[in-house]
């Protein structure tokens, strides 16, 4: 029995993948490492027993490995690598660094999503894996303005920061490798959460905003009824920048659709939404679920003269995220339509993103797995 070796299963991305390649019948196995204070079987579990208890139902449980992608061989013991050997056919890497800017060229993103892909790709070669997905991102294309076509790679286009440097160049490596029959690539564009429910447990992108306005509103003196004034501010934006936002239970619905259909491999699937999220939007969500009021958007090439103490905040603490908030291009996604056609990317808007940022407010920004019961044993 052929298995897919999964990476980047404790992922936003990657705990959806583990449920709908679970219920689709898809023997898995996960490359895990341990935290301080779970093991990697505990990590696994917590995650499965969350969707069990969500379902209703009981499912397959993953072989766990514990490993790391940034070694060698992924940090693999002989045993595991022997399993993995005789049993794993396809590979799904979808592990890697949202880290945006690089401190030196051997710190993250660098590390994981271009040393990591390397150990990735020497993995399959070593153990004659051939069938190969690559979850890539959308902003492979940098700072492009025309239209993205699925099959752009290098067009000599300029990255906006060191994340979508480091994605260009794995996605140029993964493309290269000589060792494989079939090769997908996925392209998701600003993965949120869960559509339905509103669940995340990384709090990147959209998020940051949001978590940086709730915090400085928050820290501000609260009057004789325990509220917080309405906080008036600039932002340097004009309001009409285009964000493409994608829920995570349908990103993961395509890509676990293209992967269980092998008539689809071999081809690049731009994850992207029909319908982008206006800037205007998001500022709407920043006054209406925190009280956070933008009265006015300046233009994206100004600078805002004499700003308060909050705004000041507010981009001194933000700016790393500078290159998030450009207008995106339009993305191309015929592949992706042709796949899934069943599967229409959920509109994006201002009432979903209310529920997304309820439960991220709920959740104070923070997500701890916890153990709940000991059931996957690790195999090798």
């Amino acid at each position: 029995m052929d298995y897919h070796l999964l990476t980047g299963a404790t992922g936003l991305l990657g705990r959806y993948l583990l449920r709908d390649l679970s219920l689709a019948g898809i023997p898995l196995a996960v490359v895990v490492r341990p935290t301080r204070k779970m093991t990697v079987d505990e990590r696994i579990d917590a995650i499965m027993n969350y969707w069990e208890d969500q379902l209703g139902m009981e499912l397959r449980r993953p072989i766990v490995l514990e490993g790391d992608l940034c070694q060698p061989n992924l940090g693999l013991d002989e045993e595991s690598l022997d399993w993995v050997s005789q049993n794993v056919g396809a590979m799904i890497h979808s592990a890697a660094s949202l880290t945006f800017y690089a401190t030196n060229d051997e710190s993250e993103p660098w590390r994981s999503n271009v040393q990591g892909v390397q150990h990735v790709l020497d993995l399959c070669r070593e153990n004659n894996i051939r069938n190969f997905h690559h979850v890539s991102t959308a902003y492979v294309c940098g700072l492009r303005t025309d239209t993205i076509m699925e099959d752009d790679v290098d067009v000599g286009q300029t990255s906006g920061n060191d994340y979508e440097k480091s994605k260009l160049q794995a996605e140029k490596m993964v493309r290269s490798a000589d060792c494989f029959d079939s090769l997908t690539v996925h392209r998701p564009a600003i993965i949120i959460g869960d559509s339905q429910n509103g669940f995340t447990n990384t709090f990147h992108g959209f998020y940051a905003a949001l978590q940086l306005s709730y915090t400085l509103i928050n820290a501000r003196e609260r009057n004789e009824t325990g509220k917080v004034g309405r906080q008036s501010a600039r932002l340097s934006l004009d309001g009409t920048e285009s964000k493409n936002l994608i829920p995570v239970d349908w990103a993961s619905a395509v890509m676990s659709h293209v992967i269980t259909h092998p008539e689809h491999h071999g081809k690049t699937y731009h994850l992207t939404p029909l319908h982008a999220v206006k800037s205007r939007t998001i500022r709407d969500i920043l006054e209406q679920s925190i009280g956070f009021y933008a009265t006015e958007f300046v233009g994206p090439d100004e600078t805002l003269d004499n700003p308060s103490e909050v705004e000041q905040l507010f981009y001194d603490h933000i700016h790393v995220y500078n290159s998030y908030w450009r207008d995106d291009p339009i993305f191309d996604s015929t592949n992706t339509q042709q796949a899934a056609p069943h599967l229409l990317c959920p509109y994006v808007d201002l009432e979903m993103l209310q529920r997304l940022a309820q439960t991220a407010i709920d959740m104070r920004f923070s997500f701890k797995e916890r153990p709940k019961k000991q059931l996957s044993k690790t195999t090798a």
